[in-house]
Parts: C-alpha cells; sequence; structure tokens
C-alpha cells in the first residue's frame, strides 16, 4: 500500500509543479464566452460521447502502436483492441444515450391533463407549485436531456456487458485478423 501511496504522491507533485508553471488567464472575449455558453447549452451528452470517441480514436491507437516497451506482436493487438473498444463504445454510447433523451422528448411534449394517455406526459417534469411549466424553453429541454442521460446511464449498466464486450471482442478479432493479412487462427 505504501508504494502506491508514494507513486500516487510523486504523479500528484509532478502534476501540481506543471499546472504551477502554467501561465493565469481568462477569457475576456465576449464572442469566446458566447459561444462556450452555448455549446454547453446544446451538446446533448449523446454528441459529447461521439466527439470523445472521435477524438480517441484520433489519439489512443497513435499511442499503443508507438509502445517501444513491448514487441511488435503485443502492439498490434494493442492497437486492435483498442480500435475496437472505442468503436464499441462510441457507438453503442451515443446510440444508447440519443435513444434515451429522444424517448424522453417523445414522451413529454405535454402536460398531464384529462383525457391524455398517461405515457404521452410519462417523462413531463412536474413544476413546484406556483411555477408555470413551458415545455418549449431550454431550460425544459435541458432537463429532457439530463433526464435522458440518466435513462442512458441506467440502460448502459446493462448494455456494457451485453453488447459492448461481445463487440469488442469481435471487432478486435477482425481487426487483429485484418493487420495480419488473412484470417485469425483464434477468432471465433
Amino acid at each position: 500500500m505504501a508504494i502506491i501511496s508514494n507513486i500516487r504522491n510523486s504523479i500528484q507533485n509532478s502534476v501540481g509543479k506543471v499546472f504551477n508553471k502554467l501561465p493565469d488567464s481568462c477569457i475576456a472575449s465576449n464572442k469566446t464566452i458566447s459561444t462556450i455558453k452555448k455549446l454547453g447549452k446544446e451538446i446533448t451528452s449523446a454528441e459529447n460521447r461521439l466527439i470523445l470517441g472521435v477524438t480517441a480514436l484520433m489519439s489512443q491507437p497513435f499511442i499503443d502502436a508507438h509502445n517501444r516497451s513491448v514487441d511488435q506482436e503485443t502492439r498490434r493487438v494493442s492497437v486492435a483492441r483498442t480500435i475496437a473498444k472505442i468503436i464499441a463504445g462510441t457507438t453503442t454510447g451515443f446510440l444508447i444515450r440519443k435513444g434515451a433523451i429522444k424517448a424522453v422528448e417523445k414522451f413529454s411534449k405535454e402536460l398531464p391533463k384529462e383525457g391524455l394517455p398517461w405515457y404521452k406526459s410519462i417523462f413531463t417534469s412536474k413544476p413546484p407549485p406556483g411555477v408555470k411549466l413551458d415545455i418549449n424553453s431550454l431550460t425544459y429541454k435541458q432537463y429532457q436531456n439530463a433526464f435522458g442521460t440518466l435513462i442512458a446511464i441506467i440502460a448502459m449498466m446493462v448494455t456494457n456487458f451485453a453488447i459492448d464486450a461481445p463487440l469488442t471482442k469481435f471487432l478486435t478479432n477482425r481487426f487483429i485478423e485484418k493487420s495480419k493479412g488473412g484470417k485469425n487462427e483464434g477468432s471465433g
């Protein structure tokens, strides 16, 4: 335990020294601030997951391919597995988040009222007493995105094992096969 603690403390000290060397800065441009606010309000967690996946796909395989502390075969398998994990995780993460957000949007378009089927407003937010709910406002759209993300996170507790893991294995085997230029003996 002491070794792990020493390693963690060394890393924290090194990172702290790097950050202390960076100059203090403040974004002063109204246009930049406005753009950041708009992106924060408009980008859903599904789109954020897609951005992270594309960024990871552009960098992580390169890092694995240039890891000189392992042999060439290990690098090749590591690159294939990394690409497969990114593709599987990004695809399922994006689709599940997007689907959950769309479901919440679809079933929270109307306020509960007499004669309205229960499922048409199942995800409609209940406002506090005396507050009028505007289901067309940006705030309500953010509520739908957040609630859809919450539902997606719960769903992904299952899909990580049911979809991501088998898809990662399948894709890894195919990528290894392609990198060898033929059939992978261990695929199946």
